[in-house]
């Protein structure tokens, strides 16, 4: 039965009894009389009788806050990526090396990676909803300053204003997945979040052919900013906070729930009528756009930036950032360097231009990989029914497999090619197994860690976001050597 059904006028309030055993990750998820279920278990985390618990909230209005802050994902790694066609252009324009230009690319991606450290404790201090609007306003003016910029310092400046508004955009994604959607969603929903965020990466393709169609760098950030305005708009009308505390509100209906025993004496029909005098009415449209969050003065700001490196020592979170890392230094760094020397050589001989073709492979390896989003949730589902209704976190896992065959092959096959000389399209081929694949690891490995430290997904994300920054330029060290 869906959570968000209607009989009549009246929405329907999920159920469930399902709950979390002493060892997080595993969960209970065995349906009793009158639960509301997932592939046939009850559903997790359990929804508070409240219609403004953000499980309770409608399709439409889950879906739309998945769509938003998975596009500014897309739009802020477009705005980090996209400009390095321009690497040239500004070392001529600021008489600056080519070396000096770059940092105009990295260390923007250096504060978008370390922002969180701010920025994440805040979202749980003050609330998701402020710290996602002022996130896009700083975003916004950071677009448009850098639109303006005459000098090296000034765009330096306003790149890395940008790159630093924008890093929330990586763990505010998956937290609120974690905040709207229940267990058995959380696969599928991660993935469609990670689509966007690969797909951003891919922005120097259309960055580069605005030079060839004779159009100077300040037109991406025009489009960029035009995007981020409106992307301002929508989160404004749509995304409500989604910080709830939960455990109070299923707490105070407690009393409701206990009377039920008293089923049998005073009938069904007044019992029904005694806890919906105990729902709180749904917020109007109006209340939604408050600017202010849910604020939690119990969040220890400062304690949790020196907590978040203690998730480096848990071996599940290491081996998810690792895979993370590994996986953007080979697919952004490794090709990104190669293929572009790889194809204008003989015999190949192709542009300098048409060498961006690659990001082909990478958009064929993803639509390949995207029917596949909802299998870890499927296959997780499988296995919990199987194990009489308890679930554990490595359960979704298992569609990790074709991927550690399917990833190497590929890498392998484009290595052989580079040697030999073969056939250009089959460069493609590998890069498309390669992304593939990685698609498998960037969205259920995230989910897996979801999964396995619920309570404390913001300071995972934390460790994550670091990690990633970190693995990753030392990946493009290694290479040249």
């Amino acid at each position: 039965m869906s959570p968000n059904t209607s009989a009549g006028s009246k929405q329907h309030l999920a159920h469930s009894h399902a709950h979390e055993e002493d060892i997080p990750g595993t969960v209970n998820l065995n349906a009793a009389e009158g639960d509301d279920t997932g592939y046939g278990q009850a559903l997790f985390p359990v929804p508070a009788e409240d219609p403004n618990d953000p499980l309770q909230w409608s399709n439409f209005k889950k879906t739309m806050i998945l769509i938003i802050c998975s596009f500014y994902s897309f739009l802020a790694n477009a705005a980090l990526i996209g400009p390095s066609p321009y690497i040239d252009l500004w070392a001529e324009e600021f008489d600056i090396s080519p070396t000096k230009a770059s940092e105009l690319i990295s260390y923007p991606n250096l504060a978008f990676g370390f922002g969180s450290l701010i920025f994440v404790p805040l979202y749980l201090k003050i609330g998701r909803r402020p710290v996602m609007l002022i996130s896009l306003i700083i975003f916004c003016a950071g677009i448009i300053g850098a639109s303006q910029c005459t000098t090296y310092g000034g765009l330096m400046a306003a790149r890395v204003i940008h790159g630093f508004g924008s890093c929330v955009c990586e763990a505010l994604p998956v937290q609120l997945v974690n905040d709207i959607f229940f267990l058995h969603e959380r696969g599928e929903r991660i993935g469609y979040y990670t689509v966007c965020l690969c797909l951003g990466t891919f922005a120097s393709l259309p960055a580069g052919y605005i030079l060839a169609g004779g159009y100077g760098w300040r037109l991406f950030f025009y489009v960029e900013f035009a995007f981020g305005a409106a992307l301002l708009v929508l989160a404004f009308l749509f995304v409500e906070e989604t910080s709830y505390d939960r455990k109070s509100a299923i707490l105070m209906s407690m009393p409701a729930t206990e009377s039920e025993k008293a089923s049998e004496v005073m009938g069904s029909q007044v019992l029904a009528e005694i806890s919906e005098t105990r729902i709180p009415p749904r917020k109007s449209f109006a209340k939604t756009l408050s600017l202010w969050g849910r604020v939690d003065n119990d969040v220890p700001f400062f304690t949790m930036m020196a907590r978040s490196f203690t998730y480096f020592l848990v071996p599940q979170a290491l081996w998810v950032i690792a895979s993370f890392g590994i996986n953007i230094g080979l697919l952004a760094l490794a090709y990104s360097y190669t293929f572009p020397i790889l194809i204008t050589s003989p015999p190949y001989n192709w542009t300098v231009i048409n060498s961006g073709l690659f990001a082909i492979a990478a958009v064929v390896g993803y639509a390949l990989a995207v029917p596949f989003t909802s299998s870890s949730d499927r296959l997780a589902a499988y296995f919990t029914k199987r194990n009489n209704g308890i679930r554990e976190a490595e359960m979704r896992l298992g569609v990790m497999l074709p991927a550690m065959l399917i990833g190497p092959a590929g890498i392998i096959l484009y290595g052989v090619v580079a040697e030999k000389s073969l056939h250009w399209v089959l460069y493609f081929v590998g890069g498309a197994l390669s992304y593939f694949a990685a698609y498998f690891y960037f969205s259920f490995t995230l989910a897996y860690a979801v999964d396995s430290y619920h309570s404390n997904t913001s300071e995972m994300l934390i460790a994550m976001n670091l990690g990633k920054q970190y693995v990753l330029p030392n990946i493009a060290l290694i290479l040249p050597l």
